[in-house]
């Protein structure tokens, strides 16, 4: 996949299979430090440091994180990797594996139904990482 072109789409569980298969993949939780502390994250266990933590929208007003790509190089991820993207509900992900996309990682895939699923007309959420049955964790607040 090159620079400008579509992303991929996977479900959380294919997410999980790869980073745990390919030492070249890697999970970015782009949610905020509030969904990471009380919501929870992906608990990925001995492979740990394949999960980065970096906001693509920053509190309190909810502004796109102008060194989202920055933060990216910073954490070491490959441009030749696999990164896969995970947000509540696939949106916010999905805009930033098309940025990444953009700035030259190869392969980027948006995790469709995000951690914590799509919401039905009554409000229940279904699907993504917590509707596969997934190990999730709550994290300590980040500086």
């Amino acid at each position: 996949m090159g620079v400008g072109q579509s992303v991929l789409e996977c479900s959380a569980q294919d997410a999980w299979n790869a980073v745990h298969a390919s030492e070249d993949a890697f999970i970015i939780d782009v949610r905020t430090n509030v969904e990471w502390t009380q919501v929870g994250a992906p608990d990925l266990g001995d492979i740990a440091q394949k999960l980065h933590f970096i906001s693509w929208q920053l509190p309190p007003d909810m502004r796109v994180n102008e060194n989202f790509l920055g933060s990216l190089e910073e954490a070491g991820l490959p441009k030749d990797g696999k990164l896969y993207f995970l947000c509540r509900s696939g949106v916010r992900s999905l805009a930033a594996a098309k940025l990444a996309s953009e700035a030259g990682y190869q392969t980027t895939v948006n995790i469709i139904a995000g951690f914590e699923g799509i919401a039905g007309p009554d409000g229940q959420r279904t699907g993504g990482w917590l509707g596969a049955g997934l190990p999730a964790t709550r994290v300590r607040a980040k500086s």
